[in-house]
């Protein structure tokens, strides 16, 4: 694995002007352009793309992406007033389950797209609050649907019993308060059943069941619904990146199941977060030892878990570049744990990871880390500096 030049070039310059070993993150925002560009270019049309803000909502981030996305869905209160300030203009959903009533006022307050509804009671809840505000509340209900083939992914959040969604059993409850309640407005249906989807044919078959069960619902309730939200769930194959999810071959057979189920007359409106902005993060860790431990070796390096934590999170070893300072190698052809600064054996990166070369003050530059990796870590865990952060341009 290579890394581009802008990089390179960028992680030279931070390490003339460091004095301590380094620790930083650093973002891409003209290849995180370049990939939402390629992204909505094979988009089938009538297809919308909001970006899921928890994925990773620095404000660099937020408004490179403001122009290239169709808006943002925010799954709290804090994301909402974030996303409100930094990009005020542009289209906001509001999702998650066990929303607060000041944070529902506050998301009527801001004129918001839609809400995602997850629950009967949060819908009789948000009828009385917008009421009090002599408003309409835009509403999409989300619902965990019953399918006659259970998804598959590494992190499945329906299709089963789960805290999200409503379960189709309490579909004419919530159609019947809709009815009768001219505070709220539905304006369409919202299924996510599942992340890390790397399987196109089988993220195909997602689609064609959401389409046909949203046809059905339309059907037998006399409906005419304009929005189907699918979510999202593009994966990143973090042993092989290469072997992410194929968006371009998705979108391809996209178009073929919009076109097979008759949706040409619904918007379909996904919203992604980590597929979006994975790549373009880089989290770099200047090497501060290296030992022989039972037989293993550690390279100890500045940071950590409490900066990056998705290695932690997901159970895996992350891909990573040595980049080779000025020293002798203290290794050569061996297998090395990766390591931070933590009192604590679950601060790891990458397990036995094969190395040509490492020595101390080299760097490891971890790939991929633009996604659930700074803003989900526990930051304040024994008190180290966080690391630098630096958004490159062009």
């Amino acid at each position: 694995m290579s890394l581009p030049q802008r990089i390179t070039g960028a992680i030279d310059e931070l390490r003339g002007k460091t004095r301590d070993p380094l620790c930083a993150y650093l973002y891409d925002l003209p290849a995180l352009e370049l990939r939402v560009r390629a992204m909505r270019a094979v988009l089938p049309t009538g297809c919308e793309l909001f970006y899921a803000a928890k994925a990773n909502p620095e404000v660099a981030i937020l408004r490179t992406l403001a122009p290239l996305v169709d808006g943002f869905e925010a799954a709290s209160g804090g994301e909402l007033a974030w996303l409100h300030e930094h990009c005020p203009d542009q289209p906001l959903i509001f999702g998650g389950p066990g929303k607060l009533d000041s944070e529902l006022e506050a998301a009527l307050d801001c004129r918001i797209d839609a809400f995602h509804v997850e629950s009967v009671h949060e819908l009789r809840r948000l009828a009385r609050l917008a009421a009090v505000r002599g408003l309409r509340a835009p509403v999409l209900l989300r619902l965990n649907l019953k399918l006659a083939e259970a998804p598959d992914s590494r992190l499945v959040m329906g299709g089963k019993p789960t805290p999200f969604g409503l379960d189709e059993d309490a579909l004419d409850e919530a159609l019947a308060l809709l009815r009768q309640e001219p505070a709220l407005e539905l304006k369409g249906l919202h299924f996510h059943l599942l992340s890390h989807q790397l399987d196109v044919a089988a993220h195909l078959q997602l689609i064609r069941a959401y389409c046909q069960t949203f046809r059905r619902i339309c059907r037998e309730q006399d409906m005419q619904l304009p929005l189907l939200n699918v979510g999202g769930g593009m994966g990143i194959n973090y042993q092989d990146p290469a072997g992410s999810f194929d968006w371009s071959r998705f979108c391809q057979g996209l178009a073929e199941v919009l076109a097979e189920q008759g949706m040409a007359d619904t918007r379909i409106r996904f919203e992604i977060g980590r597929f979006i902005s994975a790549a373009c993060g880089y989290y770099v860790m200047q090497v501060l030892d290296i030992k022989r431990n039972h037989g293993h070796y550690f390279a100890v390096a500045r940071g950590g878990t409490h900066h990056f934590r998705t290695p932690a999170a997901q159970g895996h070893d992350h891909p990573f570049v040595v980049l080779r300072g000025d020293r002798a190698p203290d290794l050569q052809d061996q297998a090395v744990t990766l390591v931070g600064q933590l009192c604590t054996p679950k601060d790891v990166m990458a397990r036995q990871q094969p190395v040509k070369e490492l020595a101390v003050d080299d760097l490891l530059v971890f790939t991929h880390a633009g996604a659930y990796a700074w803003n989900i870590s526990h930051q304040k865990f024994l008190m180290h500096e966080p690391p630098q952060m630096v958004f490159l341009t062009e």
